[in-house]
């Protein structure tokens, strides 16, 4: 039998306790210590638009000029995930403009 050390991500804590398991039967942890901000976490992910870091990445490839096919097809994620991701960003700016347009 193989033991992992498993570290929180947030605060790199290793007082970590498994915490169930998600609907997709993926193993769930809860940091202990009691400073850390995140009480759940998960260390592999089913779906790759789920791992911390996508949301960025695809963002971040729309702004140099990649189009939602090729985000898609290089971060190996649906086309769905990627027009949600920018409609989602598109909405958030539009009622932070909104926001600040207003006396």
């Amino acid at each position: 039998m193989a033991l992992v050390s498993v570290k929180c991500p947030s605060c790199g804590s290793t007082n970590v306790v498994k915490f169930g398991k998600r609907p997709n039967g993926v193993q769930r942890y809860a940091c202990r210590n009691e400073k850390c901000s995140r009480s759940a976490f998960q260390i592999d992910y089913k779906y790759r638009a789920c791992e911390p870091g996508v949301k960025f990445r695809i963002l971040e490839m729309a702004i140099n000029g990649s189009g939602v096919r090729d985000i898609s097809r290089v971060l190996h994620i649906s086309a769905d995930v990627v027009i949600e991701t920018l409609k989602k960003r598109k909405m958030e700016l539009a009622s932070k403009s909104k926001l600040s347009t207003n006396p």
